[in-house]
């Protein structure tokens, strides 16, 4: 069964491989080891298409926040599309179904507007650059918004609401999966396109990444959609342990509140420290699959697994 998965963070990998001067260290999208979602993975693990964040650590000084940027987006175009044919650069959502069966659609995403501050003409570097779902924040502040780490909990600025405008200007998504509450209540009035790339149900795991029933029921109302995520903090409380039953906890509550056609997956491959077992990188992901078919039909579990996303991205 093909997957989309709207969440991973190979690109900081990549970075951080290439940064550290060491050429014996560089890591190969195609087939590192210490990549969960390599190529290789990608493609032993049935995925159609994968989500790539460019994202940037607070502890990078504001002046160099652009330049990683860049370089994020430079590895997206060398590392992962230029040495891999099969992986293709999808600019434009309709171009997810022109996709053949042994390619890989391949979407840039940005978790933060750090990135670009309060430059716009940047933003839109970034949308040219392909650039198609942007959360507003990672866990600190920015000058869109708080994050769901900021003690305050402050919501969108004004900065911020003119971003979520021009996201819906671009049909671009707009993540509230680091939102804090107020600043998902602000995304969720604002945004043509609502979409949490990886985020849990708090009601099963009371995990501040994680949204409460009324968001949820929120997001299933416009029409957004919530892709859950792999990363054991976030599924079993104060937990880094968790087994592919306890990911289908949070689906099942989540299908509870209406969400059994608006719900998808969000690794969060490569942004995680420990993992769910038997789901440990990309190539795992049939075991989850073969899992959801024992308590779901063919049709939502193909609706999980890609046919949500397709049904409710935008147009």
């Amino acid at each position: 069964m093909r997957i989309i998965d709207t969440h991973c963070d190979a690109l900081l990998k990549l970075q951080l491989s290439q940064r550290n001067y060491d050429h014996s260290k560089l890591l190969n999208f195609t087939n590192a080891t210490d990549l969960d979602c390599s190529y290789e993975r990608l493609e032993k693990g049935g995925v159609a298409v994968q989500f790539f964040a460019i994202f940037i650590h607070p502890d990078v000084p504001s002046d160099e926040k652009w330049q990683h940027a860049l370089e994020q987006v430079n590895l997206f175009y060398t590392e992962v599309l230029g040495k891999n044919p099969n992986m293709k650069h999808i600019k434009a959502w309709d171009e997810m179904d022109r996709l053949q069966d042994d390619e890989i659609g391949a979407v840039l995403t940005l978790e933060g507007a750090d990135a670009f501050g309060n430059d716009l003409m940047k933003l839109r570097q970034l949308y040219r650059l392909g650039v198609l779902s942007l959360g507003m924040t990672w866990n600190n502040a920015n000058l869109c918004a708080d994050g769901a780490g900021e003690p305050r909990g402050g919501g969108l600025t004004l900065l911020g609401k003119e971003v979520v405008q021009l996201n819906n200007e671009h049909h671009v998504l707009t993540d509230v999966s680091h939102a804090t509450v107020k600043g998902f209540w602000d995304i969720v009035e604002l945004a043509d396109y609502p979409f949490a790339s990886h985020s849990n149900a708090r009601t099963i795991c009371d995990h501040r990444r994680n949204l409460y029933d009324d968001q949820a029921k929120a997001m299933f109302e416009k029409g957004g959609l919530i892709h859950v995520v792999f990363n054991p903090p976030f599924i079993n409380k104060d937990s880094e342990d968790a087994d592919i039953s306890d990911v289908i906890k949070h689906i099942d509550h989540l299908c509870s509140l209406g969400g059994v056609g608006q719900i998808g997956f969000g690794s969060d491959f490569d942004g995680i420290s420990s993992f769910v077992t038997n789901l440990e990188d990309a190539s795992h992901y049939p075991n989850l699959i073969n899992e959801l078919l024992k308590h779901y039909s063919e049709d939502e579990v193909k609706g999980f697994a890609y046919q949500n996303f397709l049904n409710h991205r935008p147009k």
